[in-house]
């Protein structure tokens, strides 16, 4: 990131000099209890920025973030009575509690002479009369969509008490063409659909893309030569390695929490399939499960001291349970006895839930449980639906669904009642939620 980090300035501080913008009170008086088992989106005002068509185009993004959430309701610029012309002024707190906004959003954009942008924000409490936040941002034009996200989870932050999910990107496998002759790329774009890039040209088959958690590299599948391996790239400089050529099938390849270690299921001669680990310097593998089942889809814990992983050792061929174990592979223990068929388990990065997907009555669930098995939550039903990842925070999931003939990618939050489809120019699947940028 140092390279992005030199274009992309004083992100996530406050700016020289703007220490007099932030007044803070003792105690938020306006605020989302993101706790609670139904949530009333707060009303917020978002101004359009003051700066020409940028100063709108950045607000609007803080616009979509919020709403998107579920736990924002920005009011209709139409009912706005007050105008803000200088944002650097206290508002006219009456006219916008009269609309019922309990926290409104001002802000300017500008350019600099050396050709970079400048945006600030504040962030008031209309019913209490005070400033809750204010920082400003300096970037280069391409990265001006970054501020944008970057303004909206401070304000997410500052409002919930908890980080926000936005300044993300997901990778993803972008499918396009016939159903039967189907070209899959490896791509990644913003968490909100904008920006895709591609990574692989289509001529190999490319699955299940993972983030490093720790630093700008993905690891993924590609079926190059006819075989599955399994591959790491670095995304900024476009560094391509192969992690080793294993016996067999590999499938699911995923990182611990330091990054220095992908785990991994492999199929040998016998048709079983076992969980491996290989250290990523050293190159050595350990095998971490040795049994005459199917296990595979492993994920760690956030802490790296544990793994979640589905197998049918308990449940007969082909229906596979949630099971936990050791790090090292010891005390493996079922955790899921619902009915139905369990698979693509993954740790929540808070470390409290683990979402999954369930094959149930015909029908494709994804759903969440405690870490013991218990409270398991069914967030949503549909066809052909599959392949949870986490954002960041551990609010929200991103899974794809079936729909009109090909997959598309869609969130949904833990109330389960808040989904939203991502646009893509084409068909989407296998997404995986990057940590937020640097």
């Amino acid at each position: 990131m140092k390279k992005l980090l030199t274009t992309l300035m004083m992100i996530g501080a406050l700016a020289s000099g703007m220490s007099a913008l932030v007044t803070l009170p003792a105690h938020a008086l306006v605020e989302i209890d993101v706790n609670k088992g139904t949530i009333e989106p707060l009303p917020i005002a978002i101004t359009d920025f003051e700066g020409a068509g940028l100063g709108a185009e950045i607000s609007g993004i803080v616009t979509a973030d919020l709403k998107r959430s579920g736990l924002f309701a920005p009011i209709d610029k139409a009912a706005f009575i007050e105008k803000i012309s200088n944002p650097d002024a206290a508002p006219r707190f009456d006219d916008w509690k009269v609309i019922n906004a309990q926290a409104l959003v001002t802000g300017r954009v500008s350019q600099e002479a050396d050709g970079r942008i400048r945006a600030e924000y504040r962030l008031w409490d209309t019913f209490a009369g005070q400033q809750l936040a204010g920082e400003q941002f300096f970037a280069n034009s391409a990265n001006k969509r970054r501020i944008g996200h970057i303004i909206a989870d401070a304000i997410y932050e500052r409002l919930t008490g908890e980080k926000g999910y936005f300044d993300t990107r997901v990778v993803f496998i972008d499918e396009s063409g016939a159903k039967n002759a189907r070209k899959k790329r490896l791509a990644i774009m913003d968490q909100d659909g904008a920006n895709v890039r591609y990574l692989s040209n289509g001529g190999a088959i490319v699955l299940t893309p993972r983030f490093s958690p720790s630093r700008q590299e993905i690891t993924y599948m590609s079926y190059e030569g006819g075989q599955p391996q399994v591959y790491l790239l670095q995304l900024e400089t476009g560094q391509r390695e192969l992690v080793g050529k294993f016996p067999g099938m590999t499938f699911a390849p995923r990182f611990s929490p330091d990054g220095q270690k992908v785990i991994m299921s492999l199929m040998r001669d016998d048709g079983n399939s076992n969980i491996f680990a290989m250290d990523l310097r050293s190159r050595n593998t350990t095998r971490l499960t040795d049994s005459t089942a199917i296990d595979t889809s492993p994920s760690y814990s956030p802490d790296g001291s544990q793994i979640v992983f589905t197998s049918d050792r308990g449940g007969g061929s082909g229906r596979s349970q949630i099971y936990v174990m050791g790090a090292d592979g010891s005390n493996p223990h079922r955790i899921s006895f619902g009915d139905g068929v369990y698979s693509t388990p993954v740790w929540s990065p808070r470390g409290d839930l683990i979402a999954f997907t369930k094959q149930s009555g015909g029908q494709f669930q994804i759903g969440v449980m405690k870490t013991d098995g218990s409270g398991e939550r069914i967030l949503s039903t549909g066809f052909q639906q599959e392949g949870p990842t986490w954002a960041p925070n551990g609010r929200v999931l991103m899974f794809f669904r079936d729909q009109a003939g090909g997959p598309k990618l869609v969130t949904i939050d833990l109330t389960g009642r808040n989904e939203q489809s991502i646009p893509t120019a084409n068909y989407a699947s296998d997404p995986a939620w990057s940590p937020l940028l640097e």
